[in-house]
């Protein structure tokens, strides 16, 4: 499947569309935490950090620094300014530091961006730490999110489903490398704080799936979406994520 261009359309709106609440930010950062010492500070690796959504909680979080690399220049324009984060281009298969130079890398559901998936996982083997860890969050192809808008247009979701690898693959993608694996977790997360907050930020389109959709399917989708919300639960809209864990 064609790769997304996020410097084409992507990038516009991405900033409120994927919005994180912070009791969500929190979970995120605590799973996290549970996997990497207590020593701080501890250097992180931010791979495909879009526009920093993640980079700077990171910082927060493990004192910096932290080292976002994303290859879209329109989403790095837009980045989150933190004092003890940075951000270059590169990409997987080409990261702009050193050996063994961060304690840490968090994949954040930007696997399926990839193109060459066995250099990628070397390639972040190279720089971390013996002994530090990777964190891919990924959607599995055959282990699709159960979220609202794709049981009320199951179109998408197959759609969707065609641009991620399968579980045994993306754990193999690491493993294959030289990486082991030591956790896998789901970490169940608040997206918005209401359905009509949802539906507002999926009506942005920063969601590859729409890149990959024609205008038609889109227009039907958001059609047959506007028909179902009475019947859908109003309140806060959670998700559950997938999160492997590696250790170098």
């Amino acid at each position: 499947m064609e790769k997304v261009d996020y410097n084409v359309r992507q990038h516009v709106g991405y900033v409120a569309a994927r919005q994180m609440p912070s009791d969500s930010q929190r979970i995120w950062m605590e799973t996290l935490a549970r996997h990497v010492p207590e020593t701080r500070p501890l250097t992180w690796l931010d791979l495909g950090s879009g526009t920093g959504r993640m980079t700077p909680l990171l910082a927060d979080t493990f004192g910096g620094p932290v080292h976002g690399v994303e290859p879209s220049a329109k989403m790095r324009e837009q980045a989150a300014e933190h004092s003890s984060a940075t951000y270059a281009a590169g990409s997987a298969e080409d990261i702009p530091l050193p050996d063994a130079s961060v304690d840490a890398a968090l994949l954040f559901f930007m696997w399926h961006h990839v193109v060459d998936h066995a250099a990628a996982a070397r390639e972040v083997l190279r720089v971390v730490r013996p002994g530090g860890k990777v964190f891919v969050q990924a959607n599995f192809g055959d282990r699709m999110p159960d979220v609202w808008w794709f049981r009320v247009m199951p179109e998408w979701k197959a759609v969707d489903a065609g641009q991620f690898r399968t579980e045994a693959r993306v754990k193999a993608d690491f493993t294959d490398a030289g990486w082991t694996l030591v956790a896998h977790e789901e970490v169940t997360w608040t997206r918005s704080a209401s359905l009509a907050e949802d539906v507002a930020k999926l009506r942005l389109k920063s969601v590859s799936l729409f890149d990959l959709m024609g205008e038609d399917v889109v227009a039907e989708g958001f059609a047959r979406i506007e028909a179902a919300l009475p019947t859908l639960d109003p309140g806060p809209q959670h998700e559950t994520s997938q999160l492997l864990v590696f250790e170098r």
